[in-house]
């Protein structure tokens, strides 16, 4: 698995969450089925409200089932976690700018219509695809 095949998740229809968290099913354990189900409404910045980028949100599900805090471990995994988080998500503004979707997007709206058209004329999945490779490559070596 890898930055491709994210991408390729990507592009046959799955939102940027769920081809991130894809890419590291082997490593959290848990079936595509369920991580599927798990970051569908991640996608586009929750739910297309263009927040925090999705790739980015697959990203830190992946840390936290890869690295989280079990029921019965004490408070440093979670803190584990949260170093993690924290340095992705600086790797992914150093090469990004920032981690909010509409901020990638500039601002184009993906609530609309009209911004979907937008979207898809001005070829902003380019940049998705982008971000995803991001995380991807970021996660292979913090958790792989």
């Amino acid at each position: 698995m890898g930055e491709r095949e994210a991408v390729e998740a990507f592009r046959s229809g799955f939102n940027c969450a769920q081809a991130v968290l894809f890419q590291f099913a082997d490593v959290v354990g848990l079936p595509k089925e369920t991580l599927s189900l798990v970051a569908t409404g991640f996608g586009a910045g929750m739910g297309r409200r263009q927040e925090v980028c999705g790739a980015v949100s697959g990203g830190v599900m992946a840390i936290g089932l890869a690295r989280g805090r079990r029921l019965d471990q004490a408070k440093e995994g979670q803190e584990g976690a949260y170093a993690l988080t924290r340095e992705l998500m600086a790797a992914f503004e150093a090469e990004h700018g920032s981690v909010r979707c509409r901020d990638i997007l500039e601002g184009c709206e993906l609530l609309t219509p009209e911004g979907q058209a937008q979207f898809r004329e001005r070829k902003l999945g380019e940049r998705c695809e982008s971000c995803i490779a991001t995380v991807v490559r970021a996660l292979d070596r913090m958790i792989r």
